[in-house]
């Protein structure tokens, strides 16, 4: 059976709707990425391995200075380890475009992990992993949603209360 012309041109409406670079989303978002953070210790940043391109832990820092030192429950409610979990991943997409050059490389995003510092009783670790997630889908898009491991840590290097790590598949 061959397709309709219905069929052909809603194709072609997903086709180009997926088609939206990130790039391109970056600026229609009006977003800045922060410049890519130097090593904080004796590490590399990115590592590409084949397809996949292994990012190490990255911090709500700007410039060489923790802008969120304390831990969610404490110092910080939910909502500000939300936006310390943005920054967290806008400086590890910042890391990826550097040593990718763009973002339009990126196949898909793999895995997100995501450690949040907690005082106490806290339970809100995946909310608060909801703003690096929340980032990361509006650069890339649902379609590139990764797989996800949170976990609550007592503490993180320079006192931050979130670290995010990143695997993506990207294109030669």
């Amino acid at each position: 059976m061959e397709p309709t012309k219905c069929t052909l041109m809603q194709t072609t409406i997903e086709t180009a709707s997926q088609a939206i670079s990130a790039e391109r989303r970056l600026q229609e978002l009006a977003i800045q990425l922060p410049v890519p953070p130097e090593p904080f210790g004796t590490y590399t940043e990115a590592v590409q391995i084949g397809s996949l391109l292994f990012l190490s832990g990255t911090l709500p820092t700007e410039g060489r200075t923790a802008k969120f030192v304390g831990r969610v429950g404490t110092e910080f409610d939910t909502t500000a380890g939300r936006e310390a979990a943005r920054l967290a991943a806008m400086n590890a997409v910042a890391i990826a475009r550097q040593h990718l050059g763009s973002l339009d490389r990126v196949k898909r995003i793999v895995r997100l992990g995501v450690s949040v510092a907690t005082e106490g009783n806290i339970r809100d670790q995946p909310k608060v992993a909801d703003g690096a997630s929340d980032f990361l889908q509006e650069v890339f898009g649902p379609d590139k949603n990764p797989t996800r491991l949170v976990y609550g840590v007592a503490s993180l290097p320079l006192g931050v209360p979130v670290e995010v790590e990143l695997i993506f598949e990207v294109q030669g």
